[in-house]
Order: structure tokens, then C-alpha cells, then sequence
């Protein structure tokens, strides 16, 4: 495996020919069918080689695109849709930084991705969304490298405000503090020379050359830019901006105009010259490889709130590049008391200051600057307040954007966008959040996403500003023995930390093949780097890794977030409330006498093994009728599974095994289906509870636990305001009919699921 981090394109190396861009291609596909000689662990291996190699020669973008298109339509008349997924992705990530392609090309690529219109899910949507993009590029040529560098670099204009940001997340518990460095080390190198100047320079390339071809001197255009100030290239990328996105606004607008002004803004910055249409002619390269993003990498700190760390990660992170993001980041940054939702607050405060105590009112008419002929102007005047923020009714369709549940009498889990539109959505900021781990950190992530809801739901601060996007790259610890003095108390047969990520495997093959694949690679990476001293900088296999994650993976698929009501078996003991993604696990502890012997154990065990437990649930049906079962059972334990084990059984429910089940009242089989689940225990023994597999989140001398899908907080907030005035009325009234019920965690993958 290590053999292939040694793969280095010098920039002075010859073009890739297009029978190199099609070796590469054909190894693709053949890794993808499982042919390809090359160990599992190297898998995401040839597509990161081929596009390094085409990164260091961007003239080759085009060759790239017209490959891929050949081999679509090959993949197209065989009936092959494994292969559609993964060229076509590939196919734009090279038609997005290409200068020169033909009109003819164009006009292929285009036909193809309307053709997959009449596919179903995800390739109607992913081919609706690329349509859209060709057209726009085509009207308008080099808008879509543009608007990817001015977004995920956070280039400040006036006309594209749009702004993106890469946060990365990593579990502790599967980095050493050395291995956390070296990887820190390698997500601040990744481009650490270059400037915003830099960067408004290759966007300028980049747009003279796709829009001027033959008429852009390369060479003379880049040494004009180098030669300029900086508030000169910043003055000239403003009027770019303003050039490009006028014309892509316009449907239907004249592409020379947009030319001729392009043309204009070229002679400006170079000056005029008989000699610029002699120059271009002496094989200047074409294209410019777009950069990779922002990356800023976190441990997630076990000590503070999870919520409250990634809000203000987030908070921070966008308020650096814009002093007008969050106007009120004091002031919310100080709330932290998120578990009791208030409704109303009883003031008894006017807000006019002729109605404040005078202990109060003297202080405000001695105001520096006010004069003392003037208290009763001063008494008449208004506190200072806070600015308002929008409620939870002008926030509802925010939240339906957030949270998806499937449609009543649908058991299949829901995948891709809600709806195929084009337009772009009105949300200035997209937070992409990578989640660096197993299971346990997935988990976490869905108690930080239900905190910031339940926040949200009475406060609406940060989603209605901003796109949330999260992203899972599995990570296994390959230190053997760790697992079993971590995770002890779970059964052998359950010790896949990454269940969640070998899903997304099996309903996406190109997540398998790009991600999957980095579960055991990342922490030998990390070592690596870490004995070595050295970082990665040449070819930064990680950040190239995620940037292209971020950029294509565009396709969710939903989770349910589960919440759990705990009760204990000690009656001081108030009850708890927490919520799961992945698992849940009950264990049975056995306590022996002191005094007792290993033949009596043995025997005790034999005749009276675990504890009986009542079990009542709602059976999960396809045609959603609520079924409510019970039966009573002996076990020495109990594991609810959200995730599907295998592709065959992807229902979104609850899957409950029950471990040496000795049935007392029931004919049941001992693994059963459920929308919702009350386990408790019928005797003086307590169980203990672990949620995620993850031993931080124990909770025990547990007599019963309820768990249920988690309802989203605003609807629930909104529910209680509109049946305040209903008369004892159970359905859905008010905003509620239109709000989601359900709270998920969306996961971006490639393809999302394919059925």
C-alpha cells in the first residue's frame, strides 16, 4: 500500500495522452467490479492517481472529459448503471476545471445527463443538477471554477457572497496526541503559501482563458497580474465577478457581449499590444487545477458540551471573514442551558425608562453627553435591546430543508434531495462537517445535531443563516486490543465499530471504493507522518481525499435519530433522557456471591441466567399500521439496531436481537422489527445501557428504558403553542400540519442509495 504514495507528476512532464487517461479509467472500472489485482486496502488508490496526474497538467482536463463521455455512453447502451455514478462524477470533476472544451463536447455531455432524467433515484436528480451546471457553463464559460473558488476560498466581492467552510472532526479515542499533530500538521500545510491575491489571479486566469480561448495570452496575462498590487488584482477580480454573474443571471444573454467585456477587462490588465495574439501561440499551458479548500481540523473535546463546540467552531470560523455573520455571537454564545424549552417569559419591564425604578433610571439620565435640562427627553426614551431574530413560524421552511422523514406508509430510508430544482439556495454559509472516526463519533454528532435544534427551535440563530452538510470517513483502530478494553462489555459478534459507514458502503459502491477503503489506511497514514517528521505536502493524500468528498458527494442519506427515556431502579434517582444513531445494547451484569464457588456459578448460571424483561413495541409494517405487541422473555441481553446488516433488509426501523432467549409467554421469534420499544425488567435485577457502542455513554442500574423515533424540537415547541387553543384536540393543527415530525441526521454520499 505505501508503494502508491510514492506516485509524483513533476510539473514539467509531458501532457497525459488520452490513451493514459484511458488505462486509468478502465482500472477504475475494473476495481469497481472487484477484477482489479490490487489489495483491498488500496482501493480509492487509482482515482486519486489519476486525477494528481491531471491536476499537474490541466491542459489535459478536456482529453479527461472526452474520455469519460465515450465510456458514459458505452455504460449507457449496455445497461451498466454501476459505472454511471462514478465517470460521470469524474467526468465533471474534470469538465469543471477544463478551458478549451469544443462545442460538439458540450453538446454530448449535456445530451447524456438529460438522458438520465428517465433513470430513477439518485441518477435522475445527479443528472438533472450536472445538466443544469453544463448549460450554465456553457452560456457563460468559466462560471462554474469561479463561483467553486470564490465560495470554498472566501473571496470577499460584492456580487457572489456565497461562502463554504470544510471543518474537519476527529475522535481522540483513535489518535494518539502525536498522530493528532501530524495530522493537524498536514491540514495546515495543504496550500499554506498562498495568499487571497493568489487565488484571485487563478480565477482571473481561468475565466480569460475558457472565455477568450485563442484570444488570451496565458504567459503575458499572468505576468501582468504578478507585476499589480494587491488592491489592483482585488479591483480587477471585483469587476470579473460582476462581468460573470451578470451574464449567468441572464438566461437569456448574449455570450458575445459577455466576451466583449471579458475582452475589455483582458486589455486593461495587460495593456495594449500587437504582439498579445503572437505569444499565445507559444504553448502556454491551458487551465488551472482548482485549489483545494479551507480545511480546519478539531479533536472533539470530550470536556465541553458537544453542541456547544461545534457552533462555536462554526461561529468563529465564518465570523473571521465576515464581521456581519452573526451579529449576536456574544450574547448567544453565552446561552447554555438547552434542555428546558421555554415557551413565554413574564416581564414585568415596559422597555420605557419613565417606567424604571429610579435606582435604575439615574444611571441612564446622567449619560455622558446628555445635557441636564433634557431628563424627561432622556426618561421618554427606549431601552437598548437585542436584535430580533426569526421566529420558529418564519423558520419553517428552513427546518423542512434540515429534517426529513419518510412518507406514511413507507418503511424504505429515505436518500438524495428532497427536490431536483435548480436554484440555489438562499442561505449564504455552508458549514461541511467531516467526521473523522467510528460509530461513537457519529453518535456524538447526533447529540450535538439534536442539541442545536432544541436550541434553535426557541431561538433561531445559526440554521437559518447557514447550509449544513455532514460527511462520514470511517476510521478503525488497527491497535490490536484496544477494542476489547474499550468495548468489554459488548458481545464478540458486535464489535464492528463502523456499521453505519459499511451501509453507505453497500448502497453506494463509489462511497465504498473512495471512503470505505480509508478506515484502516488513516491511522497508518497518521503514523507514518509522525515517525517520519515529515508531512505530506507534495501530494496531501488526505485533503485531496476530502476536498474531492465535499465537492461531489452531494447526495444524503437519512438517518433516524432515536431518543431514549431512562428510568433507574434506585427511586432517588431522577430519569434521563438521551438519544442514539446506530445502537443500542443492553447487558445483563452477573454479580455472584462473594463466597461462591466456580461449580455453583456455574450451576446458578444453568438454571437462572440473565433477567426476565417485559418487552412491548409497536410493530414496523410496510403499510404502516400501528400493531402493538408484547411478549416476556429470559435474556442475558438485548441489541437495537438502527442500521440494516445487509442491503436486503433496509427498512427504517428498529431491529431487535435478543441473546439466549429462554421465552416465558410469547411465540415470537427472537429477532423482531419495531417503530418504537419499551423494555423493562420484571424482577430486583437492573441492566445497563451503552448507546453507539460508544463506553463513555453507559448509563446504569437501568429498570426500563423507552425509545422512540425523536421528534424534531420545533415541531414540538410549535405543537404546544397551536394546541394551547384547540380544545383538547390530538391531530395536527396550525403550522404543525406543515412542519416535519421526524428528526434525521443526513450523511452525504456519491450516489446516496442505489436500489
Amino acid at each position: 500500500m505505501l508503494e502508491l504514495f510514492s506516485v509524483e507528476v513533476s510539473p514539467g512532464v509531458m501532457a497525459v495522452t488520452e490513451s493514459d487517461i484511458l488505462r486509468s479509467i478502465h482500472a477504475i472500472l475494473r476495481e469497481l467490479d472487484g477484477h482489479h489485482p490490487a489489495s483491498q486496502f488500496n482501493r480509492g488508490m487509482l482515482r486519486w492517481t489519476l486525477h494528481k496526474k491531471i491536476e499537474r497538467n490541466p491542459a489535459s482536463n478536456c482529453t479527461l472529459v472526452r474520455v469519460v463521455i465515450k465510456e458514459l455512453e458505452k455504460a449507457e447502451k449496455a445497461d451498466n448503471k454501476l459505472y454511471i455514478i462514478p465517470l460521470i462524477h469524474t467526468l465533471m470533476y474534470g469538465f469543471i476545471q477544463a478551458t478549451d472544451i469544443p462545442d460538439e463536447l458540450y453538446k454530448r455531455v449535456y445530451d447524456f445527463c438529460t438522458r438520465l432524467l428517465t433513470l430513477p433515484q439518485p441518477y435522475c436528480s445527479i443528472g438533472f443538477s450536472y445538466a443544469n451546471s453544463v448549460k450554465t457553463e456553457r452560456s457563460t464559460p468559466g462560471v462554474l471554477y469561479h463561483r467553486l473558488l470564490a465560495s470554498e476560498q472566501n473571496l470577499k466581492n460584492d456580487h457572489y457572497t456565497y461562502q463554504e467552510r470544510v471543518f474537519v472532526f476527529a475522535d481522540p479515542s483513535l489518535f494518539s496526541e502525536e498522530m493528532s499533530a501530524a495530522l493537524a500538521e498536514e491540514f495546515e500545510t495543504a496550500d499554506i503559501c498562498r495568499s487571497q491575491s493568489d487565488y484571485m489571479c487563478d480565477g482571473i486566469l481561468h475565466v480569460m482563458q475558457a472565455a477568450l480561448a485563442g484570444s488570451c495570452c496565458t504567459r503575458r496575462l499572468g505576468r501582468a497580474l504578478q507585476s499589480k498590487e494587491q488592491a489592483m488584482i482585488e479591483l480587477y477580480f471585483q469587476e470579473l465577478v460582476a462581468i460573470v454573474e451578470q451574464s449567468a443571471e441572464d438566461v437569456g444573454g448574449n455570450r458575445s457581449q459577455y466576451v466583449e467585456k471579458l475582452q475589455q477587462l483582458y486589455l486593461t490588465i495587460t495593456g495594449p499590444t500587437t504582439r498579445a495574439f503572437d505569444e499565445s501561440m507559444t504553448g502556454t499551458p491551458s487551465g488551472i487545477s482548482i485549489p483545494n479548500p479551507n480545511i480546519s481540523f478539531h479533536m472533539w473535546n470530550e470536556d465541553a458540551l458537544l453542541w456547544q463546540q461545534l457552533s462555536k467552531v462554526i461561529k468563529r470560523s465564518f465570523s473571521r471573514a465576515d464581521s456581519e455573520f452573526f451579529d449576536l455571537q456574544d450574547s448567544i454564545a453565552d446561552l447554555t442551558s438547552t434542555d428546558m424549552i421555554r415557551l413565554s417569559i413574564l416581564s414585568t419591564d415596559s422597555g420605557i425608562e419613565r417606567d424604571l425604578p429610579l435606582s435604575e433610571l439615574l444611571p441612564v439620565i446622567e449619560e455622558p453627553g446628555s445635557s441636564k435640562g433634557e431628563p424627561e427627553q432622556g426618561r421618554l426614551m427606549r431601552k437598548g435591546g437585542i436584535k430580533m431574530k426569526p421566529s420558529i413560524t418564519d423558520t419553517i421552511a428552513s427546518s423542512a430543508e434540515e429534517t426529513v422523514t419518510c412518507p406514511p406508509g413507507k418503511l424504505q430510508r429515505r436518500s438524495g434531495s428532497q427536490s431536483i430544482s435548480g436554484n440555489r439556495s438562499q442561505k449564504q454559509y455552508t458549514a461541511r462537517v467531516v467526521l473523522l472516526g467510528d460509530d461513537r463519533i457519529l453518535g456524538k454528532m447526533a447529540k450535538a445535531y439534536y442539541s442545536i435544534r432544541k436550541r434553535e427551535a426557541r431561538r433561531p440563530f445559526l440554521l437559518p443563516k447557514m447550509n449544513l452538510h455532514i460527511y462520514c470517513i470511517p476510521v478503525c483502530n488497527s491497535q490490536p486490543g484496544s477494542p476489547s478494553t474499550e468495548l468489554e462489555y459488548l458481545s464478540a459478534e458486535k464489535m464492528d465499530t463502523c456499521q453505519l459507514a459499511a451501509y453507505l458502503g453497500r448502497a453506494d459502491p463509489w462511497y465504498e471504493s473512495n471512503i470505505n477503503s480509508l478506515s484502516h489506511m488513516i491511522p497508518k497514514l497518521a503514523k507514518m507522518n509522525c515517525c517520519s517528521g515529515k508531512t505530506s505536502a507534495a501530494n496531501p493524500f488526505l485533503v485531496d481525499i476530502i476536498s474531492y468528498y465535499v465537492r461531489m458527494g452531494q447526495q444524503p442519506v437519512y438517518f433516524c435519530i432515536y431518543s431514549v427515556k431512562i428510568s433507574f431502579s434506585c427511586l432517588t434517582k431522577e430519569a434521563a433522557e438521551d438519544v442514539f444513531l446506530t445502537q443500542a445494547e443492553i447487558c445483563i451484569p452477573e454479580l455472584p456471591s462473594a463466597g461462591e464457588n466456580t461449580l455453583t456459578r456455574k450451576r446458578n448460571v444453568t438454571e437462572s441466567f440473565g433477567a426476565v424483561l417485559s418487552v412491548t413495541y409497536k410493530k414496523a409494517s410496510l403499510s404502516n399500521r400501528e400493531c402493538e405487541k408484547s411478549l416476556t422473555l429470559r435474556t442475558s441481553g438485548v441489541v437495537i439496531n438502527a442500521i440494516p446488516s445487509c442491503t436486503t433488509e433496509d427498512f427504517d426501523c428498529l431491529t431487535v436481537c435478543f441473546s439466549d432467549g429462554l421465552k416465558v409467554k410469547s411465540t415470537e421469534d427472537s429477532k423482531i422489527r419495531a417503530s418504537s420499544i419499551k423494555i423493562r425488567s420484571l424482577e430486583q435485577k437492573s441492566f445497563n445501557v451503552c448507546f453507539d457502542k460508544d463506553h463513555r455513554r453507559v448509563y446504569k442500574e437501568v429498570s426500563s428504558i423507552e425509545v422512540s423515533p425523536c421528534l424534531d424540537p420545533g415541531f414540538c415547541l410549535q405543537k404546544m403553542r397551536d394546541t394551547k387553543f384547540s380544545f383538547g384536540e390530538e391531530q395536527n393543527v396550525g403550522l404543525t400540519q406543515y412542519m416535519p415530525k421526524g428528526l434525521s441526521l443526513a450523511i452525504n454520499t456519491f450516489a446516496g442509495i442505489i436500489r
